[in-house]
């Protein structure tokens, strides 16, 4: 009896592995290698999920360029070395490296003897307008009554000379002692002062919104030399890329056009910048020409001195190209994995060209409006292999 029972038991386990081979999916089979090169996946299988798509697209890519390496500058429109107004002593600085300030933000103070004697002279300046303004109304008071006195011959003319003298005298000292009172108040405007108050101390502020570059200042330090930079404040809005273009080839290049960046910091990615000068002059030792584009910055990436190549872009034409992503290399072979039918891909040999940021070229293999696998392929090229 157990003997009957093991062979009916054996029959029965042959059935099952015996239906398998029907050529259907099982929707508990994940993937299955149909034929050398095709994979299908069930539409109910989660590694569907895993595979992305997309469509075989054109796109205009440079045919002939120029490419030169380069470097990120500071746009030279958009910095500022900070001067101190007076010579003092370092209150406070309010700032550090790499702190983004706004325009007319205070930056340091300075405690400054240079303050009180402005503030000094502006007053002095006030009072002397005060005396030359009496000094001019007697004077034109004098010059009346005498003219008066002259009309009916009370007094020789010489003295209504004399009195229209001193008028225009005193007229002229009014008008200086307004000019050094107008000096005096532009001085305070200059330093920030508040006329009439003594022992202010001088807020330097910023002469343009940026970023702080470099501090060369600390408080408590005197400072007398004003000539001597504090800070460096930069605009990095916007950045200018620098490049050495032999002279060669200095006919392709023009100001205005576009031209393509791509920088270590940031593999696999382009940008795209302007030239806006190209120097009048070539360098007799390299037999270059300084070539600057300006190229937008409004998130702060891209930081002064990070190298990088340009291209010169000479023309263009439309190409076919797919996600770099996409290739697979197997061997001396390059090959994608092009959607057949939902579920169906296919692999297939391509040949590609050079490569454009995120893209490459393909010269052969794939078509535009193609469904190929830009994420995934080397699972199906695992799946593939198992045939």
């Amino acid at each position: 009896m157990k003997h009957v029972l093991c062979v009916l038991t054996t029959l029965a386990v042959c059935v099952g592995c015996g239906s398998r081979h029907d050529g259907t999916v099982d929707a508990q089979t994940p993937a299955v290698a149909a034929a050398a090169g095709t994979v299908v996946i069930p539409a109910d299988s989660p590694m569907l999920g895993q595979i992305k798509r997309a469509i075989v697209a054109t796109q205009d890519l440079p045919t002939d360029e120029i490419v030169t390496p380069g470097k990120i500058e500071v746009n030279p429109n958009r910095i500022s070395k900070v001067l101190l107004p007076v010579a003092g002593r370092i209150v406070a600085v309010l700032v550090k490296t790499g702190d983004g300030v706004r325009k007319d933000q205070p930056l340091l103070t300075i405690d400054s003897p240079d303050a009180d004697a402005a503030m000094t002279a502006s007053l002095s300046a006030e009072a002397t307008v005060m005396q030359a303004r009496t000094a001019l109304a007697k004077a034109t008071a004098d010059s009346e009554r005498l003219a008066d006195l002259f009309a009916h011959n009370a007094v020789a003319q010489k003295e209504v000379l004399n009195a229209d003298s001193a008028l225009a005298q005193a007229r002229a000292a009014l008008a200086q002692a307004q000019a050094s009172q107008e000096q005096g108040q532009r001085r305070l405007a200059v330093l920030g002062l508040t006329p009439g108050s003594f022992k202010q101390q001088v807020v330097v502020a910023s002469p343009l919104a940026g970023k702080v570059l470099d501090l060369s200042v600390v408080p408590g330090e005197f400072r007398n030399d004003t000539t001597a930079s504090v800070m460096t404040i930069a605009d990095l809005s916007t950045v200018w890329v620098t490049s050495q273009v032999p002279e060669t080839y200095i006919r392709f290049v023009q100001p205005g056009e576009r031209v393509e960046i791509s920088l270590v910091a940031y593999p696999g990615e382009t940008f795209e910048g302007r030239v806006m000068r190209i120097a009048d002059t070539v360098d007799p030792q390299t037999r270059t020409v300084k070539v600057q584009a300006v190229l937008k910055n409004p998130d702060g990436r891209f930081r002064p001195e990070m190298y990088g190549l340009i291209h010169h872009v000479e023309s263009t034409a439309a190409m076919t190209v797919i996600p770099y992503t996409a290739l697979v290399q197997d061997g001396e072979r390059t090959v994608v994995f092009v959607e057949r039918a939902p579920g169906q891909f296919v692999e297939r040999d391509v040949t590609v060209g050079k490569r454009a940021g995120n893209v490459v070229r393909i010269i052969d293999g794939v078509s535009p409006g193609d469904s190929i696998v830009v994420d995934g392929a080397m699972l199906l090229a695992g799946l593939a292999k198992r045939t």
